[in-house]
């Protein structure tokens, strides 16, 4: 059984929803440059799919969630606390949608603001003092970019959750389960395994944002995309990740509890991985993989 002290928020469905009429095969894509990616890009997006607190009550039992950032208040975007993963004692930091009109004001729309962030901050403070393996499901169209956010601190919250990310003495495990956007997804993604699910993103801006200023026209949003290399296979062939995971028949949205079962083996695999790293290593090797990152050399020839 699941044991939840949650929010008196609505909750999310716990049950499959029916597959989208409108969602198709991921074999079916269109020879359209760049399509592929932008189908990609509305399965992330998909109204049906699978947010964090789906993935955490199908893979985690005894969930406590913890609340507050003892500075300001409670962020509902971000949902952090401490569970069991297969027997074995972890901590988790996933982000939140919602799914209805109500949840969704209730979650700002997956957009998380400093107190969210400080909050998951103290949760992994505690698994990186108990040497917790610590999850991190990112999901947000980035960080809220309100006036109040940024009266708060916004900028300093995510740079020190990039800080101190970087030096947990636990294992962390990351994985982008919808959209990871910008900075809102990188201050809860400094992992020493990375991952995203087939049909997530990650990236610096938005497809529309980036059309918006790159050719003064929001409407080429699927031509940015395709320039962004946004997608799961694109940024695992840039080694900006680690791994890929599966998801199920036409996507996540199609079936949430095989999509779990499809994630509950990844992290299954990654924590007895990472699990006997000393705090040394652990830290070394994240900090090591982060310097690594775009760093290109060129040669010429004689």
């Amino acid at each position: 059984m699941l044991a939840f002290r949650m929010s008196s928020a609505p909750s999310n469905p716990t049950s499959n929803p029916p597959a989208s009429p409108d969602a198709k095969p991921r074999d079916e894509a269109s020879n359209t440059p760049g399509s592929r990616t932008w189908q990609r890009v509305q399965l992330a997006r998909h109204p049906r799919r699978p947010h964090g607190l789906d993935y955490i009550e199908r893979l985690f039992a005894n969930f406590e969630e913890l609340h507050g950032d003892r500075a300001f208040g409670d962020d509902a975007a971000i949902i952090a606390g401490l569970a069991d993963f297969g027997g074995l004692p972890v901590a988790v930091a996933a982000q939140q949608k919602g799914r209805d009109t109500k949840q969704k004001l209730h979650r700002n729309f997956g957009m998380p603001k400093p107190e969210g962030y400080r909050k998951a901050l103290r949760v992994m403070k505690l698994a990186s003092k108990f040497r917790l393996p610590l999850i991190s499901l990112i999901d947000t169209p980035g960080a809220y970019p309100g006036i109040d956010a940024e009266e708060r601190g916004q900028a300093e919250a995510i740079a020190v959750n990039l800080r101190e990310m970087s030096r947990l003495s636990c294992p962390v495990i990351t994985v982008v389960i919808g959209e990871g956007g910008s900075g809102g997804a990188l201050a809860m993604g400094v992992g020493n395994h990375n991952a995203m699910l087939e049909n997530a993103t990650y990236s610096v801006i938005s497809p529309e944002s980036c059309a918006a200023i790159i050719y003064r026209d929001a409407k080429k949003a699927q031509l940015a995309a395709e320039a962004l290399k946004m997608t799961a296979p694109e940024l695992l062939s840039l080694q900006l990740i680690d791994e890929v995971v599966l998801e199920p028949g036409e996507g996540a949205h199609s079936d949430w509890d095989a999509a779990a079962g499809l994630l509950r083996d990844h992290l299954t695999k990654v924590i007895n991985e990472l699990r006997d790293w000393s705090a040394e290593r652990l830290i070394r090797h994240r900090q090591e993989k982060y310097r690594r990152i775009a760093s290109f050399y060129e040669e010429s020839g004689a």
